[in-house]
């Protein structure tokens, strides 16, 4: 019996294991789609893509982000220096008023 509740942990762990590694791999990609969409784009592009809705994957990894603060961190550390990067060159009013 002892060995049954052994296997079953252990199948559990390795479910949970690979939907936190499942999760991870879906904020790594959306962290480098937005990555890109800044680093390609520009401050016009940006503002007129800001009006579009969001697509079926995107309001996905919005509720994701929404619903666990431990991938929001992950994916914000990963996006902060590329987007600020961007708003900097691009003279934004919002780095502008931190002067």
């Amino acid at each position: 019996m002892n060995r049954s509740i052994g296997t079953a942990v252990f199948a559990s762990v390795m479910v949970v294991a690979g939907a936190v590694a499942a999760q991870g791999i879906l904020v790594d990609a959306a962290a480098d789609k937005v990555i890109k969409k800044f680093e390609a784009a520009t401050c016009d592009q940006l503002k007129a893509q800001k009006n579009e809705p969001p697509s079926e994957k995107e309001k996905i990894a919005l509720d994701l982000l929404r619903d666990d603060p431990k991938a929001r961190v992950a994916f914000i550390d990963k996006i902060a220096a590329p987007v600020l990067n961007k708003m900097f060159e691009q003279h934004h009013p919002m780095i502008l008023a931190l002067n």
